[in-house]
């Protein structure tokens, strides 16, 4: 039986490294990159492989890819997580920081497909999932760069899935809401219908069901996992 890999980008803390213990529970091999050396402590917990790098960085990205190809010889599945882009009132935020978000939210996305889609295509398969925001479809003024340029993930994410579908390569958005890995007040778990926050684990299983065989008949979608903050049908 061929071994699965798993590539995480931002697998040190929060949604990322939960995701990352909910992939080697289903027995996936895992390759992690964050800024810190949080993920190379859980990698050597969960006997994989890891490398500090951040998404923007399209040096680290090809380094963690090539890591995971040395190491497994394939990649499986895919989660992209990145972090929080610049915030700033609407028309105050500098251009700079517009091309920041623009580094930091959609190129890895686009870099990360580049890699991994001769890869998936030579050994029949994979699944690619971008980790963005619920307010991608709900622009709001506190996320400003972030509702921007998320939602232009989730329109890569449906051209790529029309794309590369034929080659049974899927790739889908995960937009979790608030999440107790962040340091957040009480007023955004009230904003939730479940009145609290998520559980990084909670959003783990659900970016799990989305990398796996689970969802083998899902491709081009926007799951919310926001436990209904968002309001449109």
């Amino acid at each position: 039986m061929t071994e699965k890999s798993c590539l995480i980008i931002g697998g040190g803390r929060g949604m990322g490294a939960s995701t990352a213990r909910e992939m080697h529970a289903r027995d996936y091999k895992l390759a992690l990159m964050s800024p810190s050396e949080s993920c190379e402590t859980l990698a050597t917990e969960l006997g994989g492989v890891a490398l500090r790098g951040k998404a923007e960085n399209a040096e680290d990205t090809k380094a963690i890819f090539d890591l995971a190809m040395e190491r497994y010889g394939r990649i499986d599945a895919c989660l992209i997580h990145v972090g929080g882009p610049p915030k700033g009132d609407l028309l105050e935020i500098p251009e700079e920081d517009w091309d920041r978000a623009n580094e930091m939210i959609l190129k890895p996305v686009i870099r990360m497909a580049k890699l991994l889609t001769p890869v998936m295509e030579a050994q029949g398969g994979g699944s690619i999932v971008n980790i963005t925001t619920f307010s991608a479809f709900e622009p709001s003024l506190t996320f400003p760069t972030s509702s921007v340029y998320r939602v232009g993930v989730s329109s890569f994410t449906k051209l790529y899935s029309d794309r590369y579908g034929p080659a049974n390569i899927r790739m889908n958005c995960l937009l979790p809401g608030f999440t107790d890995s962040l340091d957040l007040p009480q007023k955004f778990a009230d904003m939730s219908a479940l009145g609290r926050l998520a559980r990084a684990e909670e959003q783990a299983k659900a970016a799990a069901f989305l990398l796996t065989d689970d969802s083998s008949y899902i491709t081009g979608q926007s799951l919310r996992v926001d436990g209904g903050v968002t309001k449109h049908m």
